[in-house]
């Protein structure tokens, strides 16, 4: 079975061009997949029918996967199936007529940009290390980049005489995102102070971001140098890379930016995507309201508190 999953896996690096990391997810899925058949005793792809799909998409379930974790497993049996059956390995695609599981709405999490303020401000700026970490905090929050096209962003990718930078996202597309004087300002103080530190020897590496043994920086490492931060900033929510993107979008959604114009600074490719910000945006207008409204604000002073209900089990 692995060298039908190595197959579809080379079919997707040569010819669907997708992202590398889509591609490393599929691989690890399509991997336990595999693994899953074997021990069902079921080597070739002929012999699996719906229900060994089936049972193994409820296993996920019952290990305490989400869904939409479920669902990107599901999509990944889908598209090898396909591929099998038109590499004439099948006759058949028995994922074919499975439903996606029902998604739950969940909001992205965000801080608020006191608590942004607080993160960028971590960083120990009179070291090199530093200096690079407060530039990537400033450039990831400025733009709303995902952390693979700040990683993997190149020195050429820098246009400040535009006040822009541009970066290559999912399906190896290119855009152009605006970006702000503070993060210009201690990019180059990077780039005039850090990184030559960095760089040592090897002259040749042209990435943006570098770690301490002068290579590209890793998403590990920057999720360990996000992590340290947020401890150093006390910040109550759990935080991630993605939580830069997230308050990026939604302090503009706040400020009242055009809906179009945040996809298009994203990189998503349907609006429905970036739909989920006005959420955020609905909570936070909830909330002002509630806060400043002089009636509002005088109901619920006086509104009294509810008893505490008992659970019953």
């Amino acid at each position: 079975m692995d060298k039908f999953v190595d197959d579809f896996i080379n079919y997707l690096m040569v010819e669907r061009n997708l992202a590398e990391n889509t591609i490393e997810a599929y691989a690890a899925d399509l991997r336990k997949y595999a693994d899953f058949l074997i021990e069902r005793n079921i080597p070739e792809p002929a012999q699996i029918e719906l229900k060994d799909i089936v049972a193994f998409l409820t296993g996920l379930s019952k290990q305490g996967l989400s869904s939409l974790t479920v669902a990107r497993n599901l999509s990944a049996l889908r598209m090898f199936h396909r591929f099998l059956l038109s590499e004439g390995v099948t006759e058949s695609n028995p994922a074919e007529n499975i439903d996606s599981p029902k998604l739950a709405h969940k909001l992205p999490i965000a801080i608020d940009q006191f608590e942004m303020e607080n993160l960028i401000n971590q960083p120990d700026v009179s070291t090199e290390l530093g200096i690079r970490d407060r530039a990537m905090l400033e450039l990831a929050y400025a733009t709303g980049v995902r952390v693979s096209e700040l990683l993997t962003m190149q020195l050429v990718d820098l246009i400040f005489n535009e006040q822009l930078i541009r970066v290559v996202g999912k399906g190896s597309k290119q855009r152009l995102i605006p970006v702000g004087e503070r993060a210009i300002e201690w990019v180059e103080i990077y780039l005039a102070e850090g990184r030559p530190l960095l760089q040592k020897t090897l002259v040749n590496e042209n990435a943006l971001f570098l770690n301490r043994r002068g290579r590209r920086l890793s998403r590990m490492g920057f999720w360990k140098i996000l992590q340290k931060y947020a401890v150093a900033a006390n910040l109550s929510k759990p935080i991630s890379p993605h939580t830069l993107r997230h308050s990026f979008a939604t302090h503009l959604i706040e400020g009242g930016a055009d809906l179009r114009a945040v996809q298009e600074m994203l990189g998503h490719v349907n609006i429905s995507t970036t739909q989920i910000y006005t959420h955020l945006d609905r909570e936070y207008l909830k909330e002002i309201h509630r806060s400043f409204h002089p009636r509002e604000k005088e109901y619920f002073k006086n509104k009294p508190k509810p008893d505490k209900l008992e659970l019953k089990i």
